[in-house]
């Protein structure tokens, strides 16, 4: 008897069908990886699975066979059968057609159910690290509690963070407080949509390791999505792949993977590219944070740094190294504690530390950022968030032929760029939005454009459209590119130079593959993904 259980399954948004008659079962305590590219389908189905709304199939059905508390009403999987419930009563296996099914069944079933979801930090931002947890925790006040908030954070390795309030955490340890979260709810089904996408390979396989203690070890059914092949051949017992929708091939992690990875092509060969003079000087930058329980916060820690007009720089480094700060920086959205930053504009230095039209007010309209927590306009379309969103008036036809034009420049192929114009971010898988939140940077055409973390939710094959497209948009439009990056394989296929970024300082600059050679084995087997 399947625990989870897919028949014919059938979605379609606005005419688009995105998942087509699908039939997948799961048995208890098993592990099923989806593999597949940006927009293939793959959230679509784990929202689906969740019990998200607006997800329900037009077709088909999910059945999920669970044993539950005639008294309480609580769920649990289904080898709880004939096992006594807390509340004094036995749990009795029942199979429930979950999106048609009443409302109380549909509640119970889904709150049984743990999901993360790529580029979510769903934290109270206000809370200390170990709250945060214990909220998860059902009935959290005791004491017995807060021991087992200790050792799930312990299993994601953030007890170093644990009286830190969440606001302050980075990037990668907000996503393994997310992880902690969801697995102090002790759900019967866990549910992670490319929960590891955005991380340095270091902190990836942190949270890669607390899933297998805390999901797998754990006897715990979980799906999960991912574009890395070595998450599917480490945590899944079974792989599908999707295509359009549709599963093109299942079986074993390692035959799938290996059958899917030669789909994938290497990024085009480009001529060795001849940099201008200096656009980009830093000089001891600094950035300090006080606080009285952390003391003196050194994120930036005296970096001076050049970049040369048109160059695709790289700056690599593990998650909380201080990388997104000093693109912050740069950027003009947090002041340095001291150093100077100048960006030449025409044939002038403008200085960054400087606020008002005279100073980085200046040379703002000619920068580009895409941050790592992008988001786009919920309510306005692709082409809306392309065009008046960010306030680019044009007239509709020389618009929509701009847009479609950076959209394609960005992996999305001619046809359904011209598609996906109409479609809203809700109606677009987290690698199309991603790429639509770079079209969105590069539409107004910046000098220098400033990436953090591009690839972050993206599939091998978009990880290589990116790569020709950066290429591309630095050829025809002279643009400067500053990637903040822990994907050291991206930066040796996209980059001129790199710096080496640990603990706030630069600790080494030059060609990419030298930075390479001056890691350690073991920071190369974490960093690296390709042989």
């Amino acid at each position: 008897m399947s625990f989870i259980e897919l028949e014919n399954v059938t979605k379609s948004f606005d005419g688009t069908t995105v998942l087509k008659n699908l039939n997948i079962k799961i048995d208890e305590g098993k592990v099923l990886g989806i593999l597949g590219r940006s927009g293939s389908g793959k959230s679509v189905l784990i929202n689906m699975l969740r019990g998200m709304k607006d997800y329900r199939p037009d077709e088909g059905s999910i059945k999920y066979t669970v044993a539950v508390c005639s008294s309480c009403f609580r769920v649990e999987a289904p080898s709880y059968d004939g096992k006594e419930c807390g509340c004094g009563c036995d749990f009795q296996v029942q199979t429930v057609d979950f999106w048609n099914c009443d409302r109380l069944m549909f509640a119970a079933i889904k709150r049984r159910i743990s999901i993360m979801l790529q580029r979510t930090f769903a934290l109270y931002e206000d809370d200390t690290v170990i709250d945060n947890v214990l909220k998860s925790i059902e009935g959290h006040e005791d004491e017995e509690s807060t021991y087992m908030a200790i050792e799930i954070l312990d299993m994601a390795q953030m007890t170093h963070r644990i009286t830190h309030i969440a606001r302050d955490l980075s990037g990668g340890e907000k996503q393994r407080v997310v992880l902690a979260r969801q697995i102090a709810k002790e759900p019967m089904i866990f549910l992670a949509d490319e929960p590891t996408g955005t991380l340095d390979p270091k902190t990836a396989e942190a949270i890669h390791d607390a899933l297998i203690e805390g999901v797998v070890d754990q006897g715990t059914t979980m799906i999960i999505t991912s574009h890395w092949p070595e998450v599917m051949k480490k945590l899944s017992n079974q792989v599908i792949w999707l295509e359009k929708g549709e599963i093109v091939e299942e079986g074993d992690p390692e035959t799938v993977v290996q059958k899917f990875m030669d789909q994938v092509p290497l990024p085009e060969k480009t001529e060795e590219f001849k940099a201008g003079g200096p656009i980009v000087q830093m000089e001891d930058v600094k950035k300090h944070y006080y606080s009285i329980e952390r003391g003196v916060i050194k994120a930036v820690d005296g970096v001076s740094l050049t970049v040369d007009e048109g160059e695709i720089f790289g700056v690599v480094g593990l998650s909380g190294g201080g990388k997104t700060t000093l693109s912050r920086i740069l950027y003009g959205l947090t002041d340095p504690s001291s150093g100077m930053i100048e960006i030449r504009l025409g044939d002038q230095w403008i200085d960054m530390t400087e606020k008002g039209p005279f100073g980085r007010g200046r040379v703002k309209p000619y920068l580009g950022i895409l941050h790592q927590e992008y988001s786009l306009y919920p309510h306005r379309n692709v082409l809306g968030n392309l065009t008046e969103a960010i306030s680019l008036d044009l007239p509709a036809e020389f618009a929509k032929m701009k847009a479609e034009y950076v959209l394609n420049a960005v992996g999305f192929d001619e046809n359904y760029a011209s598609t996906i114009l109409k479609k809203y971010p809700d109606e677009l898988s987290g690698g199309e939005r991603h790429r639509v939140a770079i079209a969105q940077v590069l539409i107004k055409e910046p000098n220098v454009v400033i990436l953090d973390e591009p690839t972050g939710t993206m599939d091998p094959m978009t990880r290589v459209q990116v790569t020709d497209s950066i290429h591309k948009a630095r050829e025809e439009l002279n643009q400067t590119f500053l990637i903040i990056s822990h994907d050291m394989d991206f930066v040796l296929h996209v980059c001129d130079r790199a710096a080496l970024m640990r603990g706030g300082k630069i600790l080494k600059e030059g060609r990419p593959a030298d930075i390479v050679e001056d890691l350690n084995p073991t920071e190369k087997e974490k960093m690296l993904k390709e042989d």
